[in-house]
């Protein structure tokens, strides 16, 4: 598609901030200029939005690509195309499960140079807190980390040089000098020396079933984590960011910490929302993950959160591998990651809006205003208003469709979704204004991505 300076998207049902209205959207060097029922247009291209939802894209925090070192996992190329088609505009990769990870300035370097001219939509990069690498902080911050990510359990990789758990005594220096930096710290929260304890005597017992993985991580393990590090952050006044909560305890947990006037928000993962326990007997290894899906009790309850406001931030946590690391009969051996990174939004949206009724604005804050407002770039990104990036998703909600492999863009179509019904579609995927996705055509774009400094 030719790229012009002017766009004029026309006829959408545009969701703002607090309300969802009919608007034309112009759009001009990228930036979006103006919004008005009605916008003449005469040299510019125009895209009919005509029946259709316009959102603002999703802004996906946590995602793992994997490069450098195990592309064959993934890859920046294929995971930021399957991004575009869900609908992200912008993600941010984590720094694991790649070798090396990142958590040294080398390695931060080493990921932005393969990332240049090869992804499809804007990104930024987490650093992160591993014992040993205290003295990196600082200058992972001055390089433009978009925050830290740390590991309460086993991180999962045993590759030599993986990222690794952090101890308490560097959980909790790294939380001094983080909050020195005015930086955010993200936690995977599961307590590992419950599960440590609660893996041996399932294992010792040669129980090794989907269930026996699930007793082994059980919600109070969770519920631990989110309390001693809450602990560790009012000692230190870091700001936190709890990745991947899946149950409605947890939640509360950091609703009230949040109430009391601490710096902390959540995340909860697609996976947590429409998919339940019984999935893991169901669908098989693909549906492994840490923590595991919970109850279909503990997914109304979070639904519950969600309506009221609790949950912060929706994100993929796309964790790729090779199919061959999805196969055993010993659920402990299995990778545990979701490959989610194209289903995100229809799942989100779909489940929330065309089946819940949960407000669009709601939802779409979810997604994108509210992670571009914890990580400083709220003045550029996370919503549709003049000014701001025309980083745009256009939805139909009129079209479900079942979701097949063929349609999946990520490099080995592990999704556990395929075969389900979707009740929303992405028709096109916009960043800064350059269309990078259509349905029907695929991929126009997969080298329009720019790396996102925070306090953009």
């Amino acid at each position: 598609m030719r790229i012009f300076d002017e766009v004029v998207i026309k006829g959408g049902q545009v969701v703002l901030q607090d309300r969802v209205e009919h608007l034309d959207i112009k759009i001009v060097d990228g930036v979006i200029h103006s919004m008005e029922p009605h916008i003449e247009h005469h040299n510019g291209n125009v895209i009919d939005a005509d029946g259709l939802f316009v959102a603002p894209g999703m802004i996906d925090i946590h995602v793992h690509l994997n490069e450098p070192g195990l592309a064959e996992w993934e890859g920046i190329p294929s995971g930021s195309s399957a991004l575009a088609a869900g609908g992200c505009t912008t993600y941010f990769d984590m720094p694991l499960n790649g070798l090396p990870p990142t958590i040294s300035i080398a390695a931060l370097e080493e990921k932005r140079r393969l990332a240049t001219g090869r992804s499809a939509v804007d990104y930024a990069f987490w650093g992160g807190l591993v014992p040993g690498n205290l003295e990196q902080l600082a200058p992972l911050s001055e390089a433009g980390v978009i925050g830290y990510k740390a590991f309460m359990s086993a991180a999962g990789g045993k590759q030599p040089g993986a990222f690794r758990e952090s101890d308490d005594a560097t959980l909790y220096e790294g939380m001094k000098r983080i909050a020195e930096l005015g930086r955010i710290l993200a936690l995977h929260a599961e307590s590992e020396p419950l599960i440590a304890a609660l893996t041996r005597a399932q294992l010792s017992g040669g129980r090794t079933s989907a269930a026996d993985y699930a007793a082994s991580r059980p919600v109070y393990a969770e519920v631990e984590a989110v309390r001693r590090a809450l602990f560790y952050a009012e000692l230190t006044g870091c700001a936190l960011h709890f990745v991947h909560i899946s149950s409605p305890e947890a939640v509360m947990e950091i609703v009230k910490a949040k109430r009391s006037g601490m710096d902390v928000t959540l995340e909860t993962c697609p996976h947590y929302l429409v998919l339940t326990s019984e999935a893991m007997h169901e669908i098989g290894a693909l549906a492994k993950c840490a923590p595991p899906l919970r109850t279909v009790e503990l997914v109304e309850e979070m639904w519950q959160a969600i309506a009221r406001g609790e949950v912060d931030i929706i994100s993929s946590d796309h964790s790729p591998c090779p199919p061959e690391l999805k196969v055993s009969e010993n659920w402990f051996e299995i990778w545990g990651g979701i490959s989610g990174a194209q289903s995100s939004v229809e799942l989100f949206l779909g489940e929330g809006s065309a089946v819940r009724k949960l407000p669009l604005p709601l939802l779409c804050r979810m997604l994108a205003a509210n992670p571009a407002q914890r990580f400083g770039m709220a003045s550029r990104k996370g919503e549709i208003a003049p000014g701001k990036d025309a980083d745009v998703v256009l939805i139909d909600f009129a079209s479900p469709y079942e979701l097949r492999k063929e349609h999946l863009l990520d490099r080995h179509k592990q999704n556990p979704y395929a075969g389900q019904m979707m009740h929303c579609r992405i028709r096109q995927t916009l960043v800064r204004g350059q269309m990078v996705y259509d349905w029907e055509k695929g991929i126009l774009n997969g080298q329009s991505g720019r790396f996102i400094l925070p306090g953009c």
